[in-house]
Order: C-alpha cells, then sequence, then structure tokens
C-alpha cells in the first residue's frame, strides 16, 4: 500500500529544508522534480508557511545579508538571485530597498581595496581595469565604481 502523497510530499519539504531555508519557489520546484502534483505540492507549502518553515520575506532578508557578507555583492545581483529563486518582485523590493546606499558603497571599498592591495605595484591603468573589472562583476553600479576608484586613488 502507498503512503499518502500529502505525508510522502510533506517529509520531501522538510528534508529539502533541513540544510537550508528555501523560497516558496524553490520548494514548489524541487517537489514537482520528486514527481509531486500541482495540488498536493501547493497544499504542502501552504501547510508549512502557516506552522512558520516557509516564509519568503525571511529568506529573501536572509539570503541578502549572506550575499552581501560573504560574497560582496550588489543590490542588483542579489535582485537577479532572488528573482531566479521564485521570491516575488515585491519581496525583493521590499527587501533590495533595506540594502542602505552606504553599506552597499562600503561594501564596494572593501572590495576593492582586497583587490588593490597585491596588485598596487602594477601600472596603475591595470590597477584600474583590474578593480574596475572585479565590481562590475559583482554588479555594483558605475557611480559606486567610479566613486570607490576615485577614493582608492586609481582613477
Amino acid at each position: 500500500m502507498d503512503a499518502d502523497p500529502y505525508s510522502t510530499a510533506e517529509s520531501i519539504a522538510l528534508i529539502a529544508l533541513a540544510p537550508r531555508a528555501k523560497s516558496r519557489g524553490e520548494l514548489f520546484a524541487h517537489l514537482k522534480k520528486r514527481g509531486v502534483t500541482d495540488d498536493v505540492a501547493n497544499a504542502v507549502i501552504y501547510r508549512l508557511q502557516e506552522q512558520g518553515f516557509v516564509n519568503d520575506e525571511e529568506f529573501a532578508r536572509a539570503w541578502s545579508e549572506s550575499r552581501q557578507r560573504t560574497k560582496k555583492l550588489s543590490r542588483r545581483i542579489i535582485a537577479g538571485e532572488l528573482r531566479e529563486k521564485g521570491v516575488s518582485s515585491e519581496i525583493i523590493e521590499i527587501v533590495t530597498s533595506e540594502i542602505d546606499p552606504d553599506t552597499e558603497y562600503a561594501i564596494a571599498l572593501e572590495l576593492a581595496l582586497r583587490k588593490y592591495r597585491p596588485i598596487a605595484h602594477l601600472d596603475p591603468e591595470l590597477i584600474r581595469r583590474r578593480v574596475h573589472g572585479t565590481l562590475m562583476r559583482k554588479g555594483f553600479s558605475s557611480s559606486v565604481i567610479n566613486s570607490v576608484l576615485r577614493e582608492i586613488g586609481v582613477v
């Protein structure tokens, strides 16, 4: 006799949530990949939301803080990652609007200095290109990048 599909789906979801929190979209995709029907997946996710195991706003906030702290990413890149994880545009807007421009600038400056120190002896144009490229890949705006480059003296 097969187990109740709801119980099976709930077990799959709880196991998926054990290593780290997940967004509704991530959890839904995971359940679908494991063969759970849309109805059952939605019911399980709804129940887990009621119990506090799934909360997209808390997930997005924690993801944002983690990515700023560990990867030194900009608001724009974080928003893109959250979009890929199935977080709604409204929640992404709320969470990214909480990223203080001064904090984002400080992150960019810290990253630029970390890149600059080991190459400080090289040609200034090469230094500028390398630091600029690093900040661009992390998603910082041109205005932030130019300010940081001026501050570290490689413009």
